[in-house]
């Protein structure tokens, strides 16, 4: 088969369930993936031959896509923040809004510090935030499996960090941190039904969604524990649900907190909050 009659094929299967734009992204990223092909190269390689090895792995993601599970998972890699991860449904795919994060972190603490990942999943914020040589950072995980899948992404990338497995929500430590860092499940369970079906079918629950009356419950949990457990001058960084911003803040300000600022990602929602411990 010619690479143009694989790709004609790819895009008519793919049509029912996706958008035509979407598709050619996909069938780009899958051609780097099994055929390591460029983007520039592609344009120009119409008529070469493809093996029959190499068709079979395009099917197989044709059948996986068509049952809308996320290309992350079916190439078991992502990058973030100019690094490679090892993905799989252990834990979240890693989101372009959480790399602004760890921007906003890495542009605005430029100390030796040591920090506290709290529910690190992949590892894509302790991970890269440990990349960075003046950063010490631990990462704390209940899912032993995504424990697992941040180990493996820690080695992958060279760093050193040290996990823990815990529930923040009874979780109790000695250890003081300088500044703590999460991006907590947020997602309430009526939000549900405008999600798409690659997120809910196959990225884990546990990790995404919170009771309808106790939205902010994983925030209270990390701001108990700051409070015994965050240094003098110390900060919270959060990824934070849109439609509770102004909320956030308020929980913020009654924990002590000072000089509290709110931060929009590239989409323009209120995203990201942080906040400094007061000291007396």
């Amino acid at each position: 088969m010619k690479l143009k009659d694989l790709k004609k094929d790819f895009i008519t299967k793919l049509a029912i369930t996706y958008p035509n734009e979407e598709i050619l992204s996909i069938f780009k990223i899958l051609c780097k993936q099994y055929m390591n092909m460029s983007p520039t190269k592609l344009l120009l390689a119409g008529e070469e031959l493809v093996s029959s090895k190499q068709v079979d792995m395009f099917s197989k993601a044709i059948i996986k896509l068509l049952n809308e599970e996320p290309i992350q998972y079916i190439l078991k890699r992502t990058s973030f923040y100019g690094l490679e991860f090892i993905c799989t449904p252990s834990a979240l795919i890693p989101r372009p809004e959480t790399e602004e994060l760890v921007d906003w972190i890495v542009k605005s603490e430029k100390n030796e510090i040591t920090i506290l990942d709290i529910g690190t999943g992949t590892g894509c914020i302790s991970v890269s935030l440990a990349n960075h040589n003046f950063f010490v950072v631990d990462a704390l995980d209940v899912s032993i499996s995504a424990l697992d899948l941040a180990k493996q992404n820690a080695k992958k990338n060279n760093v050193d960090i040290n996990f823990i497995e815990a529930d923040i929500l009874d979780y109790t430590s000695k250890k003081q941190y300088d500044l703590i860092v999460s991006n907590p499940p947020y997602i309430r369970n009526l939000e549900k039904k405008k999600m798409q079906n690659n997120v809910l079918n196959f990225e884990p629950s546990l990790a995404l969604f919170v009771e309808d009356d106790d939205p902010l419950v994983f925030y209270t949990s990390i701001l108990d524990f700051a409070n015994s457990n965050l240094s003098e001058k110390g900060s919270v960084y959060f990824e934070i649900n849109e439609n509770f911003s102004e909320e956030m803040k308020t929980l913020l300000y009654s924990y002590g907190f000072i000089e509290i600022e709110l931060k929009k990602d590239s989409f323009g929602k209120n995203r990201f909050v942080r906040g400094l411990k007061s000291f007396h």
